[in-house]
C-alpha cells in the first residue's frame, strides 16, 4: 500500500508542477498578447499569482530531490 501511495504522490506532484509551469506559461502570453496593460491592482495581482505559482513548483521539486535523496541511503 505504501508504494501505490508513493506513486500517486509522486504523480501528483508532477502534475501539480506542470500545472504552474503551463499556468505561469499562459499568464506570460496573455500578458505579452495585452502589450502589459491593465489597471494596478490587475498588475498586482498577476504578480503576485506568478510569484505564488513559482514558489510552490520550487518547494515542490525541492521536496521531490529531497525525498530521492533519502530513498537513496
Amino acid at each position: 500500500m505504501k508504494k501505490d501511495s508513493s506513486l500517486i504522490t509522486e504523480l501528483l506532484s508532477i502534475a501539480a508542477i506542470a500545472g504552474n509551469v503551463l499556468f505561469v506559461l499562459w499568464i506570460l502570453f496573455n500578458g505579452i498578447n495585452e502589450g502589459f496593460r491593465g489597471t494596478r491592482v490587475e498588475k498586482v495581482s498577476y504578480i503576485s499569482l506568478m510569484g505564488l505559482l513559482a514558489v510552490n513548483a520550487f518547494l515542490l521539486i525541492r521536496n521531490r530531490k529531497l525525498q530521492n535523496k533519502k530513498q537513496q541511503e
